[in-house]
């Protein structure tokens, strides 16, 4: 059951059923507008503290919130059945901005978008624009391109792997991004990709990371599966030897024995601009680009696995993405 968490920013949260919101007096009574303040909602089909991409929009909401002066609402493991329904829940609750964090959710924004003229949606990772719909769009090429040339030069058995959730179009232009740079870093460089169907089934990540790493010698690891690269690092910690690169958090630090880096999504910076275009009355017809050059995207902290010097070549070849 899909839950919705209202979170004020000065006084906690409260999780009610999202089914039947609009029948239930009490929480249609919590829910009103009595601050003043607008108001963003977000979706989201599994947990939020999945530690992967649902934690990161989230807590990007809630960070360009703070800064733009909002209240925020999250509903998590929604349905797929239940996506339309729950954005026309918030609508009819007068929601000022609806929060799709991901393309997925795309058909059912256009579906309820055009029911609904006058409420506006921000659709992260999108790639429609219209009157009332504005894509956020981090650079996926750039987010492959960078964990790929770190994979290419940290593997030795000249074979890396990736793991998507399903192929979606970001998804795709990361396994591309990623398979240009490795074998720019080394032509020899084999890529073996595999998607789980899912990107909540960490058992699934486990299975197929034991797959690559057991049959396909597989030494480096980069996903776009959230949950289930979670199950992809449990795989990994059997095998010494082996590399991982997280997304879109920074997943290790300067003692983690798996994670060698990790390629940072900041979204608070195209959530926060939607948010301003709808308080400026500009809202509509627009991508928002987040990038190396204005720190949408961005790396994390190297582990001490990486030698020196493969740190120095990767920073270089960073830097020449960027440019």
């Amino acid at each position: 059951m899909a839950n919705i968490t209202r979170r004020t920013l000065f006084s906690g949260a409260l999780t009610v059923s999202a089914l039947g919101l609009l029948s239930l007096t009490g929480c249609e009574k919590y829910l009103e507008d009595d601050s003043g303040k607008r108001r963003i909602a977000m979706i989201f089909n599994a947990p939020i503290n999945d530690g992967g991409w649902g934690s990161t929009c989230y807590e990007a909401m809630v960070s360009a919130a703070e800064e733009c002066g909002w209240e925020t609402a999250c509903s998590e493991n929604v349905a797929f059945s239940d996506w339309a329904a729950t954005m026309q829940a918030y609508i009819d609750m007068g929601y000022d901005l609806i929060y799709a964090p991901g393309n997925e959710y795309q058909d059912s924004v256009l579906q309820v978008s055009k029911d609904n003229p006058d409420a506006r949606f921000c659709l992260l990772n999108g790639t429609v624009t219209t009157d009332n719909i504005q894509s956020a769009m981090p650079n996926a090429t750039q987010i492959g391109q960078c964990a790929g040339a770190l994979a290419g030069l940290l593997s030795k058995t000249e074979v890396i792997g990736f793991i998507g959730g399903i192929e979606i179009d970001t998804t795709l232009m990361k396994l591309e991004g990623y398979t240009q740079a490795a074998q720019r870093v080394n032509p020899n460089i084999k890529v073996i990709s595999a998607y789980a169907g899912s990107f909540n089934d960490a058992a699934k990540g486990k299975e197929i990371a034991n797959s690559m790493l057991a049959s396909s010698g597989v030494d480096v690891l980069f996903g776009d599966a959230s949950v289930v690269d979670t199950g992809a690092r449990e795989a990994m910690a059997d095998y010494p030897g082996t590399y991982n690169i997280g997304q879109p958090n920074d997943l290790g630090g300067p003692d983690d024995p798996l994670v060698a880096n990790s390629v940072i999504t900041d979204n608070v910076v195209l959530i926060a601009e939607c948010m301003r275009d709808v308080e400026a009355g500009t809202f509509g017809n627009k991508t928002i680009l987040g990038d190396l050059s204005n720190g949408g995207v961005f790396t994390g902290t190297f582990s001490s696995i990486v030698p020196a010097d493969v740190q120095e070549r990767y920073l270089e070849m960073v830097e020449q993405i960027e440019a």
